[in-house]
């Protein structure tokens, strides 16, 4: 589920790939030499039939295809782009929202499937599953001492809702070896990872993406919290890329007024399509601050460019990605498709927010993390360059910015210390740190069980022996940075992902958020 991305003259190119998507093996007779050779796409379709029955070694035609259909595709803008079956499989089950399988988080660990949780609810858990456990077959398969990708164990644990399958689990804490015997089931793949209150008065309210149930989701977290007494709702958009625009403008409109501008599309024809909110919403009277980061894309700033530019609240963190295009996917009996830019999204002054591109340049398109860093704005607000021309007022007067980006309200620097930014990368978004704490709970399960949640917090605030342990792991890994200069925010974080494999996500985020400065601005709004 991790960024859904019109040149004219290249058109012709996108009909052609499309053409060979559709045209299947392109077997056609060679008593046909003369057939309209002066016309490009009948040229390429002849290529591929001579490389296909004339060439002197074997080809997969399949695979010039797909290289074809990239290359044409990489000519036009970073988000029109080609999947392969395989691909497309895994971005489709992501943005379902749930899929059918087993019902397990894990990894491979020292060539073995280690449990990290069984998901609440789901099959494994009802089996009796738990942390730590090792999947040693699934069926007849044995799983363990195996050179084994991903895709191969998710394609055992995954299948038709009900199917059964037979569990070989070896327990680490009891040195027992059993099976388990269950039927896959529907598990829910959350986009709200967390909804809770920050204050007797403010909720808070995380979206990790824009997939098919994050509406229902939404909707769900937000009546918890209205309950709860929530005035002030505060909705976390950093790091989520994006995905369906209905969600975005579903959302936008619990919260602005009736008849109050979302968004709008154009497209190559000047065709506009508008959205506007309804009076359906639930949360049109209370406070609103819409956080994000340079990593907030596509559908999150369709949200934010919403209630920055009707003034409905406030957008507090860092200059977001800057995607304003909209993609329309099509796909291919083969289970492939193409994702291809259709049209741009505005926001309702205006603004297109889509950053600059260069033809066939997507790497640095989607490194410009590294720009920001060196410009200083990632620390600095006055560090953010944006023209005249693209400066816009909302109706009360306020001062919005189009080009690259939204560009928030309240500007809050990047956590940790100026020049340390792998340590803040390590900590937050690598995996190393879930992976070094499984290894740990390994060792000391039982110890770290027994405690509760509370004396666990206790103990991990006045040691440091997890601080140190962790540096010899990333020293072993080659990763030569000094955490102790960052002490308090790599304790939290790796107290926070304890906590996560110990008590649940909840207290992930409780852990967090507490000295988070972006949540800390939110609150004095």
């Amino acid at each position: 589920m991790k960024k859904s991305r019109v040149i004219m003259p290249l058109l012709l190119g996108v009909a052609l790939a499309l053409g060979f998507l559709l045209g299947g093996y392109f077997n056609f007779p060679a008593k046909h030499k003369g057939w309209l050779t002066n016309n490009p796409k009948n040229k390429l379709n002849r290529l591929l039939e001579l490389i296909d029955t004339e060439y002197v070694d074997s080809v997969n035609t399949d695979s010039i295809v797909d290289l074809t259909v990239n290359n044409i595709l990489a000519q036009l803008d970073p988000h029109s782009v080609y999947m392969s079956p395989n691909v497309q499989a895994e971005e489709a089950q992501n943005m379902k929202g749930d899929f059918v399988g087993v019902g397990i988080n894990f990894f491979l660990y020292k060539d073995t499937v280690a449990v990290v949780k069984a998901i609440d609810n789901g099959p494994s858990a009802k089996a009796g599953i738990q942390a730590g456990d090792r999947i040693l077959y699934a069926g007849k398969k044995r799983l363990y001492g195996r050179k084994l990708d991903s895709d191969y164990l998710f394609s055992e644990f995954r299948g038709d809702e009900g199917s059964p399958l037979e569990l070989t689990v070896y327990r680490k804490s009891s040195q027992k070896k059993f099976k388990v015997k269950l039927k896959r089931a529907v598990v829910p793949i959350k986009s709200v990872d967390a909804a809770l209150m920050l204050s007797p008065t403010v909720g808070y309210l995380k979206i990790n993406r824009f997939a098919e149930t994050t509406y229902a989701e939404f909707q769900e977290g937000m009546t918890r919290l209205r309950n709860a007494g929530m005035k002030t709702f505060v909705i976390d958009l950093r790091d989520n890329s994006g995905g369906y625009m209905e969600m975005a403008v579903k959302i936008a409109d619990e919260l602005l007024p009736n008849k109050k501008l979302i968004v709008f599309t154009k497209d190559k024809k000047g065709k506009v399509e508008k959205a506007y909110a309804t009076d359906r919403g639930d949360f049109e009277e209370g406070k609103v601050c819409i956080l994000i980061n340079e990593n907030s894309a596509s559908a999150s700033e369709i949200l934010a460019g919403a209630i920055q530019d009707n003034d409905r609240g406030v957008v507090i963190g860092r200059r977001s990605f800057g995607k304003g295009l909209v993609q329309k996917e099509t796909s291919f009996d083969d289970g492939s498709a193409v994702r291809l830019t259709v049209a741009r999204y505005y926001t309702p002054t205006g603004r297109s927010i889509q950053k600059p591109y260069k033809k066939g340049d997507e790497a640095d398109y989607e490194n410009e993390f590294n720009h920001r860093f060196e410009n200083g704005e990632l620390y600095d607000k006055d560090s953010i360059k944006v023209a005249d021309s693209l400066k816009f007022k909302t109706k009360k007067g306020k001062i919005v910015y189009g080009g690259g980006g939204i560009v928030p309200d309240v500007f809050v620097p990047l956590e940790g210390k100026k020049g340390e930014e792998s340590i803040s990368y390590i900590m937050q978004e690598s995996g190393t740190v879930g992976n070094f704490v499984f290894e740990q709970l390994d060792l000391h399960r039982a110890e770290f069980t027994q405690l509760g949640y509370q004396k666990f917090i206790d103990y991990m605030n006045k040691t440091d022996l997890y601080l140190s342990k962790f540096q010899n792991h990333i020293d072993k890994m080659g990763l030569h940075v000094r955490l102790v200069q960052n002490k308090p925010f790599v304790k939290k974080y790796l107290t926070a992902e304890f906590a996560a494999q110990l008590f649940g996500d909840q207290k992930y985020f409780e852990i967090v958020l507490k000295d988070d400065p972006v949540i800390k601005a939110a609150l004095i709004q």
